[in-house]
């Protein structure tokens, strides 16, 4: 299959623009993911805005009681985050005060459950005007989504399909044409926090998907070195981090952890600019 190509005039998104930017200085983009709340929301906003001032999006999660994508570190520090208090409302907070004081590119990673209960347009419309930019679900199959699409189409937010490797080509075409903002394609066949190696087929994944979609392709899920971040970079337009950066939070009390994960961010920059990205 050919690649999908945007309709003349099209208007190209605030996630596509942010990559595009950074992918005209010679680099992939760094997107780095921690959940609102963790360890305390006060610590949290502190170690995103932190983040902010170098990495080029900033993906806030959501905490959720049952998230089936991410291992051990992530639902430890979402339910840490909900026994401290953490409720939805302090999503918008966190979104707005980032948009405030950053210009990161600012992506929400959630399940659909918490969505669906808030009500999709009702959570569309706060996230747009907190200031967010898109919206990662990664158990909402395109099959499903028509609610969730007509809901961010309204808003003006780029919706993020995660997409697995041994999905058919029909398939992916398919959820490729409903995503826009950025393709998510998993580093490893695991749940997140992985620290092995690379999926040996990642590369060439990526390759097929730019068959498939003129968006750009964001890696993720088992990347955390600035080697590996560097190897990703070759290929992808984002290199996408987040349980490395709540391993560097919990390395140290207070805003020495914040520190750490800033510090661990620009290390993956450095690693990111050895790399050359490949044309989308």
């Amino acid at each position: 299959m050919k690649p999908t190509s945007p309709s003349p005039g099209a208007p190209v998104s605030r996630l596509e623009q942010a990559l595009a930017k950074v992918r005209g200085q010679g680099r992939a983009a760094l997107a780095a993911y921690l959940p609102a709340g963790y360890p305390t929301l006060d610590q949290s906003l502190d170690a995103l805005h932190l983040l902010a001032t170098t990495a080029d999006v900033i993906e806030v999660g959501l905490p959720y009681s049952d998230p089936l994508l991410d291992g051990p570190l992530i639902q430890r520090a979402a339910e840490q985050a909900l026994r401290a208090g953490f409720r939805t409302e302090h999503l918008f907070t966190t979104v707005r005060e980032l948009a405030a004081a950053s210009n990161a590119a600012l992506v929400v990673m959630t399940y659909w459950q918490p969505v669906h209960h808030y009500g999709p347009d009702r959570f569309a419309q706060r996230l747009a005007a907190a200031g967010g930019v898109g919206v990662i679900i990664p158990d909402l199959p395109v099959e499903e989504a028509a609610d969730w699409l007509s809901a961010a189409h309204d808003h003006h937010l780029d919706t993020v399909f995660v997409v697995a490797p041994n999905t058919t080509d029909q398939r992916l075409a398919r959820v490729c044409a409903a995503a826009s903002g950025m393709v998510y394609a998993p580093a490893t066949t695991g749940v997140t926090g992985s620290q092995g190696p690379l999926h040996p087929g990642l590369s060439a994944f990526v390759d097929r998907l730019r068959t498939l979609t003129h968006l750009p392709i964001g890696v993720g899920i088992g990347v955390s070195t600035p080697e590996q971040a560097a190897l990703v970079g070759t290929y992808a337009d984002a290199v996408i981090v987040g349980s490395a950066f709540i391993r560097a939070l919990d390395s140290a009390p207070g805003p020495a952890g914040s520190l750490q994960a800033a510090l661990l961010a620009q290390r993956l920059i450095d690693g990111l600019l050895r790399s050359q990205p490949a044309a989308a």
